[in-house]
């Protein structure tokens, strides 16, 4: 008799130990689980700011190119309005309205620029880069997501060079981009000084 109650008991230890190590299992599987989407979110992410700052940069790269060809050409008084980078458009602002004398508290990392309410800049659209203000990943656009926005530049004419003895004129350009959605933004800025030589201008 006493054998027979020592056996039921051994029985009850062993089922009790495998439902806590069941648990324990369940948990830790449970964990990673959740490490896993955390870490598909944030790859995820990543992948958008880089495809952010990719456009930003490419805007930014045609202004510069923009501007290495049309630095002779007089800087203008921008006014609130888009131009079209891909048809030749473009302009240089002077410093009057120089970016961050012109958008709203000289906040340029809100986009888009505005003047008055309005939008201002050239935009640019590379011809391999689709845009879509309506979505950012479909079953049909996986390999090529869109993106949300055209990337967008500004020339600012900063004025005269600071050094003396060496005459030119400095140029600020801002670009910004979009990744697949309006939260998902990055700018970039550079800033060139084109000098006047007895020649040609050189930047």
């Amino acid at each position: 008799m006493s054998s027979n109650n020592t056996r039921s008991r051994q029985r009850g230890r062993v089922l009790i130990s495998s439902l806590l190590l069941l648990l324990v299992v369940t948990i830790i599987a449970l964990s990673m689980f959740r490490s896993f989407g955390i870490q598909e979110r944030i790859a995820g992410n990543m992948r958008e700011k880089q495809r952010a700052l990719s456009a930003a940069v490419t805007a930014e790269e045609f202004g510069e190119s923009w501007l290495m060809n049309n630095a002779t050409s007089a800087s203008v008084q921008c006014v609130a309005g888009v131009l079209n980078g891909n048809v030749g458009q473009g302009q240089i602002c002077n410093t009057a309205t120089a970016l961050k004398s012109v958008v709203p508290n000289g906040d340029v990392t809100t986009v888009p620029w505005t003047i008055g309410g309005a939008p201002v800049g050239v935009t640019y659209l590379p011809t391999s880069m689709p845009v879509s203000t309506t979505t950012s990943y479909t079953a049909a656009n996986v390999a090529n997501p869109t993106y949300y926005g055209t990337p967008t530049y500004y020339i600012s004419d900063m004025g005269s060079s600071a050094d003396p003895s060496i005459p030119g004129e400095v140029y600020q350009i801002d670009a910004y981009g979009y990744g697949g959605g309006a939260t998902t933004v990055a700018e970039v800025e550079s800033t060139y000084v084109v000098y006047t030589t007895s020649s040609s201008p050189t930047i």
